[in-house]
């Protein structure tokens, strides 16, 4: 199976990698800037005709769009949310997804039964609305949207979308007080985008197989 994953240099990505290679797969991953992973900036359009050539004429099976920053963890609805963050991670949240999917569209065509993957998070979800990370919780909201949508316009051709929550993970992104492992959440990421097709396309799941409320 020939995978491509981006912001596969750490956390989440990297175990995600790690779990794929050990499996025997072929496995391209992209980073922003890592020594032996594809240079990457989903942020940018720059990148994405390298990644094309790149993978020029080559089948792409599954592709997991991991990429993605939670830069408003720490601001305040007082005198935090700079539209600069706002524009920043939407483009690697949202506007990275859709361009990293339209560049490797022939490539998964090629495929028999192509997958995409796209991790969100349950801050997508309408159903939790704690408050707090608004750039963070829209972005994601908007992936999930995104992936829904996707999933409508590609199942004429054979391809299958689903949209994952991977858990509180312990990484720099979930802390160290996070519920489980980075390799916990990617053997049972795994378990799901392998359980994807077109008759769960625009899914929406945990890491350990729940559906998750949209």
């Amino acid at each position: 199976m020939h995978i491509v994953i981006t912001g596969a240099n750490r956390g989440i990505g990297h175990a995600l990698y790690r779990h794929y290679v050990d499996s025997g797969d072929q496995v391209l991953g992209t980073a922003r800037d890592a020594e032996g992973f594809l240079p990457l900036d989903v942020s940018t359009p720059e990148g994405f005709p390298r990644l094309a050539h790149h993978l020029d004429s080559q089948p792409v099976d599954l592709l997991i769009c991991n990429a993605g920053v939670y830069l408003d963890k720490h601001e305040s609805l007082a005198t935090g949310y700079e539209p600069a963050m706002w524009a920043q991670s939407f483009a690697v949240n949202v506007t990275g997804v859709f361009q990293t999917v339209q560049t490797l569209l022939p490539n998964l065509q090629m495929a028999e039964n192509a997958k995409i993957a796209i991790i969100s998070s349950q801050m997508a979800s309408h159903t939790r609305a704690p408050g707090g990370s608004y750039i963070y919780r829209a972005s994601k909201a908007a992936a999930l949207n995104l992936g829904r949508n996707l999933a409508t316009d590609l199942r004429g051709l054979g391809i299958a979308v689903g949209i994952y929550h991977p858990g509180w993970v312990q990484t720099d992104m979930g802390g160290t007080q996070a519920e489980i492992t980075v390799e916990e959440s990617a053997t049972g990421l795994a378990a799901r985008f392998a359980a994807l097709d077109l008759a769960t396309t625009g899914c929406f799941q945990t890491w350990d197989g729940r559906d998750h409320p949209y």
